[in-house]
């Protein structure tokens, strides 16, 4: 299996994409890792790890979107760019994934233009794992590629999730919800509204609607949303996260007393920060498209990008696209 990482992508590449895919390497065996972008800026990088181990190689792109530019006018002005030749890889069937931490909004077009969509899907989705406190996961879809849903698209998105998390995650019947503004069916706008009733007539397990707080109880396995609320649910999300943790470090530091006591607690401290670190679930899937997208966060760190490498194989093996699409059909049918 090949896997194409975009280099150029995120805050602070190419480095954290180099040093990610040298750490994944270890982990993926058997595999190999495309890095693709500027040639010299990632033989720059790698010289300062010994070079490339095996199962790395390099496709040079000269070109690379930023994360400021507008989707679209990025994609005609730079058809050489790093996320370009990521997709056009994928499409030409050199690679079995890609993952990419560079402008979301030109992974997404580029992903719908050139990959095209998966039979019966009309609008791709992020999936995004976010914890909870039970120590599962709740993948919530759509966290950002299409703000103008339709009841149509949302009830695909249950679908798809529900099969992502069937098939990655092992969930045997994977509970689905709507995000709502309440529990009660008779609340929400129109758009949710007539998702519930698509939702409820489905041979989805369908538990109803569920309140943003409901999200962390770990009642849902896949919460539905159009792409502007979970945006900004997953947004506000990381936020609150970094500024818990930073008001409880500022806070151990005031007096001696609580730094003892901090001592004590390290290990349960740690592991807290991991549960919140969206770095320990890596990328999101786009869901949707005719093929294996991962998403990351612009701000990735190199485990995040190792561990989205990794995520990408296993939904690449997984064929989770094929389960959309058998789901989709089987459920028109009915």
């Amino acid at each position: 299996m090949r896997i194409a990482l975009d280099a150029m992508g995120g805050d602070s590449a190419p480095e954290v994409e180099v040093e990610g895919a040298i750490q994944a390497a270890p982990e993926l065996k058997g595999h190999e890792i495309v890095l693709v972008g500027d040639e010299a800026q990632i033989a720059a990088v790698a010289a300062r790890h010994r070079g490339l181990p095996h199962g790395i190689s390099v496709r040079h792109a000269p070109q690379a979107v930023g994360m400021d530019e507008a989707p679209v006018e990025a994609i005609r002005r730079k058809p050489d760019s790093s996320i370009a030749r990521c997709i056009e890889m994928a499409g030409n069937g050199e690679v079995d994934a890609v993952v990419s931490a560079g402008n979301t909004g030109a992974v997404v077009a580029l992903a719908s233009l050139k990959l095209g969509l998966l039979e019966g899907v009309r609008r791709p989705g992020i999936a995004v794992a976010l914890p909870t406190r039970n120590g599962d996961r709740t993948l919530v879809i759509d966290c950002g590629a299409n703000v103008n849903c339709s009841p149509e698209h949302l009830y695909h998105y249950g679908v798809m999730a529900s099969a992502y998390a069937t098939h990655v995650f092992g969930k045997k019947k994977p509970r689905v919800a709507l995000l709502n503004i309440g529990e009660e069916s008779i609340k929400g706008n129109r758009l949710v509204k007539q998702a519930q009733t698509l939702l409820e007539g489905s041979s989805l397990h369908f538990i109803g609607n569920v309140e943003g707080r409901d999200i962390f109880s770990g009642g849902a396995d896949v919460v539905v949303c159009e792409g502007f609320v979970g945006n900004v649910l997953l947004k506000v999300s990381e936020g609150l996260a970094e500024t818990i943790m930073s008001m409880m470090k500022e806070g151990i530091q005031r007096t001696l007393r609580r730094r003892i006591g901090a001592m004590l607690c390290k290990y349960a401290m740690i592991e807290l920060a991991a549960k919140v670190d969206y770095a320990e679930f890596g990328g999101a899937p786009l869901l949707g498209v005719n093929g294996t997208v991962m998403i990351c966060h612009g701000g990735s760190d190199r485990r995040a990008i190792a561990v989205a490498t990794r995520v990408a194989a296993e939904a690449a093996a997984h064929k989770v696209n094929q389960h959309i699409v058998a789901d989709l059909r089987v459920r028109r049918a009915s």
